[in-house]
């Protein structure tokens, strides 16, 4: 009977280690004072893991090694409004985005910079602030029916911010809007571009975090418990190319996405109770070999 229980014990353990039906690799748990870990980025410049927790935590970037060391800690002078992204342009300066926005009624919808160079300060002022609002928009909160400005989910590239919406209206069949705003100073009004229906189920579907490949061909959007990879679109007409949709196999407050290469990327989830709190490798090549 012993060995029985034994037996299952192992089992048991064996099927606990495994990450997400091993589409996802983990790498490394986060520190357990960062609890709400809300976006992962590499810049172009450094082979530091960079992130940040979002509403109600300080407004600090911690930077990582590969092995989970915290190497780095900096204090940028803005308010964490809800701070729920982070991405880079090609010269390393990273962009924080402070757009979460559950309820659909804030006015002051932002994207900081810093540059590259004050990533070695213990203590940073944003170079550059973007505010934008959305034209559609005009009641805040809007009908339930009409939530579609919650926002997790952005990148740069060539001059230009890239915004995914986390759609929480009544009716939601998982459709993200695509919106663009200048990378530039100022307040700029959002220009919607596109729309992508990821699948109707918001606990599992809604768009958290995205990204684009270094060599701009391929970008990622993220949900709790699937990736959405795109492929063979012209320009920036992301949604006109190919689509595979990436099934992790469980269910965890995954919120960040990036790039590492071509064909890898880091995966983050926040910590609940005993989940999550991890950084995981999404191999795209390893997927293509499966049977």
């Amino acid at each position: 009977m012993k060995h029985t229980i034994k037996i299952i014990l192992l089992v048991f353990f064996l099927i606990s280690c495994q990450s997400d039906s091993g589409v996802l690799q983990t790498l490394f748990n986060f520190p357990q004072d960062l609890k709400e870990v809300s976006a992962v980025e590499m810049t172009s410049k450094s082979n530091l893991i960079w992130t940040l927790e979002d509403h109600g935590n300080a407004p600090k970037l911690y930077a990582f090694d590969a092995k989970g060391t915290l190497l780095r800690t900096v204090s940028v002078a803005a308010t964490n409004n809800d701070w729920e992204e982070l991405t880079s342009d090609q010269d390393g300066n990273l962009y924080i985005g402070d757009f979460g926005n559950n309820d659909n009624v804030r006015k002051d919808l932002c994207i900081y910079k810093v540059n590259v160079a004050d990533l070695e300060k213990e203590e940073v002022q944003p170079s550059q602030q973007t505010t934008f609002f959305y034209p559609e928009q005009t009641e805040f909160p809007p009908k339930t029916s009409e939530k579609f400005y919650d926002l997790e989910a952005f990148f740069e590239s060539n001059g230009t911010f890239y915004l995914f919406t986390k759609n929480r209206s009544s009716a939601s069949d998982g459709t993200t809007l695509l919106y663009t705003v200048p990378n530039l100073p100022g307040n700029h009004a959002a220009k919607k571009v596109g729309s992508f229906i990821t699948c109707p189920d918001f606990r599992s579907c809604a768009v958290t975090s995205a990204d684009i490949s270094p060599n701009g061909k391929k970008i990622a959007l993220l949900s709790s418990s699937h990736a959405w990879i795109f492929s063979d679109f012209k320009k920036d007409a992301f949604f006109g190319g190919k689509v595979q949709r990436v099934d992790f196999g469980d269910h965890s407050h995954k919120e960040g996405i990036c790039f590492i290469g071509n064909s890898k990327l880091y995966v983050t989830d926040e910590r609940k109770k005993k989940n999550g709190g991890k950084l995981y490798l999404l191999d795209l090549d390893q997927l293509k070999s499966k049977p």
